[in-house]
C-alpha cells in the first residue's frame, strides 16, 4: 500500500466535463492524492487530463475507477479495462472495482470477478475490489476470489444509512469498507443532532461526519466543486467522538438509502 493520505479521497460522481476537470485539479492542489471515477460516470478522461496537469508523480497518487455491467463477458472486459487506462492517461489504476453486481446475476460472478483478478495479473491493476454488494455476494465473491484478494467494497455509509451489518461482515473479513455519499446529498448537513455535536467540537458538520467514519474505518470519498469544501474536508481535525457521541450518531441510522436504482441487488437490512 503507498504511503499517501487513501483514507479520504476525492469523488467524482456526477461531475461532467469541465466541472469535474477543475473539480479534481483543485482536489489535487489542495492535497488529495486518491482520486475516484467509473466508466459509466463519462468523466475518466476529464480525471485523468487533470491528473496529468497537477504534475503530481503517478507514484503518490491512489487512482480508483470501476468496470460497468455492460464489459462483464470476456470479450468485452479486459478492453474496457484498457480503454479506462488511456482515458485516464495511465498504465495503471491502483484499485480497479466491479462497479455492480450483475443485475438479476444475468453474468455469472465467477466469470467477471475472473476477469477483474486477471486485469490485476496484467498489471492493469495494483488492487481489485467490488462495490454494492450485499453480505451474501461478498460472502460468494470471498468464495470465488479466496481470501486476501478483494481490497474493498465500496457501499453507500453516512448517518441515515450506517450499514452495520454489512460493515461488519466486510471488516470481519479483512475487506477495507469506503463509504460513498458520506453526506447523503447533504441531507445530513441539516441534522440538528450532527450540528450539535459538531459545534461542540468545534468543526463543521461536514468534518464531524468524516471523523465519524474515520473512527469506524471506513474510507469516504465525498465530492465537491468548491474549493472551499474541497480544503474543508481534507483539513485535518484533531477530535475525537467520544462514546456518546458515537452513540447518538448511530441513532440517526433510519435506513434512508440515496443510490438504490432498479437494478440493485436484495439490500441487507
Amino acid at each position: 500500500m503507498k504511503n499517501i493520505n487513501f483514507t479520504l479521497g476525492m469523488g467524482t460522481f456526477r461531475l461532467q466535463e469541465q466541472v469535474a476537470y477543475d473539480s479534481v485539479k483543485m482536489a489535487l492542489e489542495e492535497g488529495y492524492r486518491h482520486v475516484d471515477t467509473a466508466q459509466i460516470y463519462g468523466n475518466e478522461a476529464e480525471v485523468g487530463q487533470a491528473i496529468a496537469d497537477s504534475g503530481l508523480p503517478r507514484d503518490e497518487l491512489f487512482i480508483t475507477t470501476k468496470v460497468w455491467f455492460e464489459a462483464f463477458s470476456e470479450d468485452k472486459f479486459i478492453d474496457s479495462v484498457k480503454e479506462s487506462l488511456t482515458k485516464l492517461k495511465t498504465d495503471y489504476v491502483d484499485l480497479l472495482l466491479i462497479h455492480w453486481p450483475s443485475p438479476q446475476d444475468d453474468v455469472d460472478m465467477a466469470l467477471y470477478l475472473n476477469e477483474l483478478k486477471k486485469s490485476k495479473e496484467m498489471g492493469f491493476a495494483r488492487e481489485i475490489g467490488i462495490s454494492n454488494f450485499t453480505i451474501a455476494q461478498t460472502q460468494q465473491a470471498l468464495d470465488i476470489l479466496g481470501e486476501g484478494e478483494l481490497f474493498t467494497n465500496q457501499i453507500e455509509v453516512h448517518p441515515y444509512l450506517q450499514n452495520n451489518k454489512l460493515v461488519g461482515f466486510c471488516q470481519a473479513n479483512g475487506i477495507q469498507v469506503t463509504g460513498y455519499m458520506p453526506f447523503a446529498y447533504g441531507k445530513v448537513l441539516a441534522n440538528e443532532t450532527l450540528k450539535g455535536i459538531a459545534e461542540k467540537h468545534q468543526v463543521s458538520t461536514t468534518q464531524l461526519v468524516i471523523q465519524w467514519l474515520a473512527q469506524r474505518d471506513i474510507v469516504t470519498i465525498p465530492s465537491s466543486t468548491k474549493r472551499k469544501n474541497l480544503a474543508s474536508n481534507f483539513e485535518k481535525v484533531s477530535i475525537t467522538l467520544s462514546d456518546t457521541d458515537m452513540d447518538r450518531i448511530a441513532a440517526l441510522d433510519c435506513n434512508d438509502r440515496q443510490a438504490n436504482p432498479d437494478f440493485s441487488p436484495k439490500w441487507d437490512l
